[in-house]
């Protein structure tokens, strides 16, 4: 792969892409990075990818991979030298449609909002697939050959992540 290549997958697959890793890493900085280190190693391990084959769930995986590395990595300091989280407001989301209302971006936001935090209670193992299913709009196969697992086990996690979103909702929802 060399950099025309590079810059087609990021014009073909980079929205898709982001969207993914902002799902994953919850904020706009993390994200920032995670989908910059995702393009970087694509570069690094472009031996491996085939452009034949689907590049985008090969580009997922590694975000993936990465994120997982950062996590590890994070648990791994933690215990050694614990440091005090600091919780940061979640990001709004940016209505440029001017036709839109305050009542209804209000709204928009809150649904939003309700929908990410019940996201991010989910484990890896259920929110991993979900995100590559419904933000990376990647087919069932897709993500059975990204995350090398069956086909049925990415329709059970999702069954089981969308039961679990729904119990989370219907509880928090007033």
């Amino acid at each position: 792969m060399d950099i025309e290549e590079l810059s087609d997958l990021v014009k073909q697959h980079g929205k898709a892409i982001y969207g993914f890793c902002y799902r994953l890493a919850g904020n706009k900085a993390d994200t920032d990075d995670l989908y910059q280190e995702t393009f970087l190693k694509a570069m690094e391990v472009r031996h491996k990818m085939d452009m034949n084959q689907n590049p985008k769930a090969f580009l997922i995986s590694i975000a993936i991979q990465l994120r997982k590395n950062k996590r590890r990595k994070f648990a791994w300091r933690q215990r050694i030298a614990p440091t005090v989280v600091l919780n940061e407001a979640a990001d709004k989301i940016c209505c440029t449609n001017e036709e839109i209302t305050p009542e209804e971006a209000v709204l928009s936001n809150e649904l939003h909002s309700m929908i990410r935090a019940a996201t991010d209670k989910l484990n890896d193992k259920l929110k991993i697939p979900l995100l590559m299913y419904y933000t990376a709009e990647m087919s069932i196969d897709e993500v059975s050959v990204a995350l090398r697992i069956p086909p049925g086990t990415v329709k059970s996690r999702l069954f089981k992540a969308r039961k679990a979103m729904k119990e989370i909702l219907e509880v928090e929802s007033p």
